[in-house]
């Protein structure tokens, strides 16, 4: 394509306006016929254009991708004009997601050891979700299933991968502590 740099700057933005999820810098590259090294210039340029003061998106890199997104500040008057369907999790779903988040990969026993209560419904209510997936069967009696978090969990909570959850606090009891968490999962 014969474009100067302005349009390249504008196909990269359009794609990244019109993509209901993260596009990644291949993805970018592929949709608009340009060179990696370009689409990552590209992209460094579109992050300094929206930090510019007053404006209202930012260029995240979520869930293994880049994404543009109303800043935080504005979330209110967005949310007036979309009137979303509330999809709130509660307290119980929040607690479980955070358990299969930093000790994935978990399995139900696991994750009701610590939680005292059956979770099976929550289990399928995240899955259901898209916010956690079954990564496999664990080799101990029973081969109960294993859980982990999606892509989908990365990108809701804007997170580019699952190194960036938060510390777990120091006075946790040991059973709750963070094991390795493997990324890659969705």
């Amino acid at each position: 394509m014969n474009w100067d740099r302005h349009m390249k700057l504008a196909a990269v933005e359009a794609c990244l306006f019109a993509s209901h999820a993260p596009l990644s810098a291949e993805e970018l590259a592929e949709a608009t016929q340009l060179p990696g090294s370009e689409i990552e210039s590209l992209l460094d340029d579109l992050r300094s254009k929206y930090t510019a003061p007053h404006s209202g998106v930012q260029l995240l890199e979520v869930a293994g991708g880049f994404q543009v997104r109303t800043r935080a500040e504005y979330a209110e008057a967005v949310e007036k004009i979309l009137q979303p369907e509330s999809k709130q999790l509660s307290a119980a779903a929040v607690e479980t997601l955070a358990l299969i988040a930093y000790g994935q990969p978990i399995t139900r026993p696991e994750i009701e050891s610590v939680r005292g209560v059956n979770t099976a419904h929550l289990l399928r209510k995240l899955e259901k979700d898209g916010l956690i997936e079954v990564l496999g069967r664990k080799d101990v009696p029973g081969r109960p299933k294993t859980y982990g978090t999606t892509s989908r969990f990365l990108q809701q909570f804007g997170l580019s991968d699952l190194d960036e959850l938060p510390p777990l606090p120091e006075e946790m009891p040991a059973d709750v502590q963070k094991p390795a968490v493997q990324n890659g999962t969705g």
